[in-house]
This record gives structure tokens, C-alpha cells and sequence, in this order.
């Protein structure tokens, strides 16, 4: 939960529906009192972050305090989203953070050169997942000062 006891909504951005199930379930074993949506594309991104298509309703899309976000994913990949996402004078504010099964080097530097805030190799196990779900609530829920939602 962040400083301001509202709930900070989590929108992450992952085409593997597995992934998205474990990554829910670890963030309910760590206890964090946050709301997390999914979209499965950068184009879903986009929509969302824009109020486009279905979802327009701001109650049932909610706008995020923080964007996870896969870097290969079909029709638009995570970096292409990260890029329209930082060149947008309003999104460029949310704060992204690059989860994706790369650990290449050309990958982390071109994701940073385009804004991303921080750059995660996904953890191996399910219990590495809930502590790096555990380290980022503590993170940016609990020390990080975040713009209020727009």
C-alpha cells in the first residue's frame, strides 16, 4: 500500500497467461495490498493507458501507479510500448518496470536508454517470484514518492 493508504494499481503488460496467474498469486503471498491488472500486449498497453476500446470505463480500468511490463510480446513488444509510453507528455510519468526473460546486455541498456525506471530478468521459481514481488511492494508502495493517479 503507499504512503497516501490508497491502493496503487499495478497494470502489467504479459502474453503468457501462466506467467500472469503466478505472478497474481505471488503477489497475494506477499501480502501486498495492491490492485493488479493485465493486459496481454503493447497494444492492450496503449489502449488501456489511453482510455481506448474497453477500456474507457475508469472504474473498471483504473488508472496505474506502476506498469510491469514483458519486453516479447506479440503485435506491439515492450519496447515498443516503452518507447510511445515515455514520449507521451502524460504517460511518461507512470513508472515502468522491464520484467522480461531477457538478461541480455543490448536489451537492459536499450530499455533504460528509453525510460524504464528498472530492468528485472524474471526469477526462476515461484518463491523467487514472491520475493521479488515482496521487494518491489516494499519498494515502490512503501519509500517511493508517486505522482497521484491522473
Amino acid at each position: 500500500m503507499s504512503k497516501t493508504n490508497l491502493p496503487v494499481v499495478i497494470l502489467m503488460a504479459e502474453d503468457n497467461q501462466d506467467y500472469c496467474l503466478l505472478a497474481k498469486e505471488a503477489i497475494e503471498e506477499s501480502k501486498i495490498d495492491n490492485d493488479m491488472r493485465f493486459v496481454e500486449d503493447g497494444e492492450e498497453l496503449l489502449k488501456y493507458l489511453r482510455r481506448n476500446g474497453k477500456f474507457t470505463d475508469p472504474d473498471k480500468s483504473p488508472y496505474p501507479g506502476l506498469i510491469v511490463l514483458d519486453l516479447n510480446m506479440p503485435r506491439k513488444d515492450g519496447r515498443e510500448a516503452l518507447q510511445e509510453i515515455k514520449t507521451d507528455p502524460v504517460l511518461k510519468r507512470i513508472p515502468v518496470l522491464v520484467l522480461t526473460t531477457s538478461n541480455a546486455e543490448e536489451d537492459m541498456l536499450s530499455c533504460y536508454d528509453l525510460g524504464a525506471n528498472s530492468y528485472i530478468t524474471k526469477p526462476a521459481t515461484f518463491e523467487r517470484l514472491v520475493d521479488l514481488m515482496k521487494s518491489l511492494g516494499d519498494y515502490w508502495f512503501e519509500f517511493v514518492e508517486l505522482p497521484k493517479n491522473e
